[in-house]
């Protein structure tokens, strides 16, 4: 009753409902995800959700800039409740980070068409191709709606500035990921714009779901091998749910792609990347880290005579 899309949340969503889950002080938690998402597409299945066309229209129009899931969202709620709603997607189809961030392999992309056909019979319009601020005035929105919900997401990354930081073959995660996404859903590609991991040593620098979806894309691309660095210590497999309950425990995660096959290391540290006479990444040198605490205070220092090598041809930055 108070999430738009289970469908969505049941397949990505992390689940910190779970961590907080009360039961998972004594055991194993409610599996609130997969109950959440059995709930759902048994209502997809038995045709149980239906457009919610509204009686009564306001005459009130909302532009809504972004169709991630917060845009989405915020337009089926407010079409929901008589106003004409029109969502601005900069991208050649809508979902955000949703639609191209994510592997096909992970979200299949027909849920996001499956609840967009239900959006449309409420009323809502969907403009792709359309960026507020270039090719869509700002200030026309202003004048030709009643309201404008702006729900850009961030897409600035985190770079990595260290030398061998321009050679080719280094890439943002994101730019490695839409590319690939954007294949797998037909589009023309050119060779020389999409990144493959065909036969390559990939060095995936950054332990989150990010970079999860890295190493499994690199796998499906037919890398020669993978391996992920992360700076953090390794995590506790059971965490002491009794200290960190109801937050976000730091336990050790595996994904499903991970489990497909890659090397994974921690407290290592990256100086630099490494390059041949053309300019391509060759290998990144690393360095082992300890964490230690000064006047409470946690401080990351270089272990003296650790540094090591890793081969690589491609190297994702998914910090």
């Amino acid at each position: 009753s108070t999430n738009n899309f289970p469908e969505f949340t049941g397949r990505i969503c992390p689940a910190p409902c779970e961590e907080a889950c009360t039961v998972g002080l004594i055991g194993d938690s409610v599996s609130i995800k997969n109950i959440e998402l059995s709930v759902v597409e048994k209502g997809w299945e038995e045709g149980w959700i239906t457009p919610q066309i509204a009686a009564v229209k306001t005459g009130k129009r909302v532009a809504v800039v972004g169709s991630g899931p917060a845009g989405m969202a915020a337009a089926q709620q407010l079409a929901r409740v008589g106003h004409e709603v029109v969502v601005f997607e900069k991208n050649d189809r809508i979902g955000g980070l949703m639609r191209y961030g994510i592997p096909n392999f992970k979200f299949d992309k027909s849920v996001i068409d499956r609840r967009m056909s239900q959006m449309r019979a409420e009323g809502v319009e969907f403009r792709v191709n359309s960026t507020v601020g270039d090719n869509v005035s700002a200030s026309d929105l202003l004048n030709r709606f009643d309201a404008v919900i702006l729900s850009g997401g961030s897409e600035k990354p985190r770079d990595l500035p260290v030398p061998g930081r321009e050679l080719n073959g280094v890439h943002y995660a994101m730019d490695f990921l839409t590319k690939n996404t954007k294949r797998v859903l037909g589009d023309d590609i050119p060779e020389d714009e999409f990144i493959s991991a065909a036969g390559k040593h990939v060095v995936v620098i950054g332990g989150g779901d990010t970079g999860s979806d890295c190493i499994g894309t690199s796998a499906r691309h037919g890398a020669e091998s993978v391996t992920q660095i992360e700076i953090m210590p390794k995590p506790e497999a059971v965490p002491n749910k009794l200290v960190t309950w109801p937050n976000w425990p730091m336990k050790l995660r595996t994904s499903t792609s991970q489990e497909e096959g890659c090397e994974r290391d921690w407290e290592v540290s990256t100086k630099r990347f490494i390059g041949d006479a053309d300019g391509n990444v060759q290998a990144v040198e690393c360095v082992r880290v300890e964490w230690t605490q000064e006047d409470g205070q946690w401080k990351l220092n270089e272990i003296e005579g650790s540094e090591f090598e890793l081969p690589a041809q491609l190297v994702t930055l998914a910090m």
